[in-house]
This record gives C-alpha cells, structure tokens and sequence, in this order.
C-alpha cells in the first residue's frame, strides 16, 4: 500500500507554473540522515565535497523543523529546541526561497525525506514530490534487491527520476 494514492504510479503531475522552472538538485535521506540519493541536473558551482554537503543539507532540514516546531502559534507544549520530531508530529515547513534557489521539502510517515531545489520562481512541489516519493515507494522499496538504508542504485528509479526532472525544465 502506497502512503499518495494507489497502488500504482499515479501519472506525473503536470510541471508547476512560474518561469524557469528547472531542477538543479535532489536529496533523498532516510529517517537517520543517510543519504539515500543526490542527483544534480543544473549546479554550476560546487563548493563542498558531496560528503559535506549532504551533512549540512540534514543538518538545515533538522534545524528548519525543529524551529518551525518550537515557533508554531498554535501548539501549547513547544518541547526543546533541537530536540528531533517524529514525522508528521507538529508544525512543519514545505519550502523556502531566497533570491537564486527554492528548496522544497517532503517527508513522508516512515521519515524518508525528499528536498528539490529549483529556480526561484517555480510554484508549489508538493504534488511533485509526492509523485517522486511513489516512484521510490515502486521502484526502490518494493525492489527485493534492495538493501534498505544503502545508497539508491536502481535504475529503473534514476530513470524514471531524470525523465521527470526533465520534465521541470
């Protein structure tokens, strides 16, 4: 059973709206911080090693929700600061945008989370990450061959994750 939708792919959901909408990056980390996946399709500048830059990528992930969570108005018990939040527990944030990238940010129940960093004026993913969360649930989770918590190497998977990333372009 799929957490979005059926229980096949739903077909992709069309590009979002707004000028230059291309990708340029993609992280999928797993509920402990490994990084299950990066693919880059428009970076043009690379500053850290991969290594750094998918701890400083969690790293922000961590501290946005736990600032988003201690922050919300609504919630009367506000916990500690840094403390990590189970998936779906308190406020959460879904993108943010400076002047050259947006960074959108899923995290599904079991605590997989997907970030894709686009142009800046790209509209909302959610819909699109979504799809992206049930082509790994297809592809990667339903895949015997795979060994949960190692790097992502299907191919069927990147595949299927370029052609869509193509698609934002």
């Amino acid at each position: 059973m799929q957490f979005f939708g059926g229980s096949e792919i739903s077909p992709a959901p069309s590009a979002p709206t707004g000028s230059g909408n291309n990708a340029h990056m993609m992280y999928i980390f797993n509920r402990n911080g490994v990084c299950l996946l990066y693919r880059e399709w428009n970076r043009p500048l690379r500053t850290l090693n991969a290594q750094q830059d998918h701890k400083l990528m969690f790293g922000l992930l961590f501290s946005l929700k736990s600032f988003t969570a201690k922050m919300d108005p609504t919630s009367v018990e506000k916990g500690n600061l840094g403390v990590p939040q189970l998936p779906g527990q308190g406020c959460s944030f879904h993108s943010f945008r400076t002047n050259t990238y947006k960074l959108s940010f899923m995290e599904s129940p079991s605590g997989i989370k997907i970030i894709l960093v686009t142009h800046p004026k790209t509209g909302d993913l959610q819909e699109p990450l979504k799809y992206v969360y049930n082509l790994y649930v297809e592809y990667v989770v339903k895949n015997p061959l795979y060994v949960p918590g190692t790097p992502i190497r299907c191919d069927l998977f990147n595949t299927a994750l370029d052609q869509y990333a193509r698609s934002l372009a």
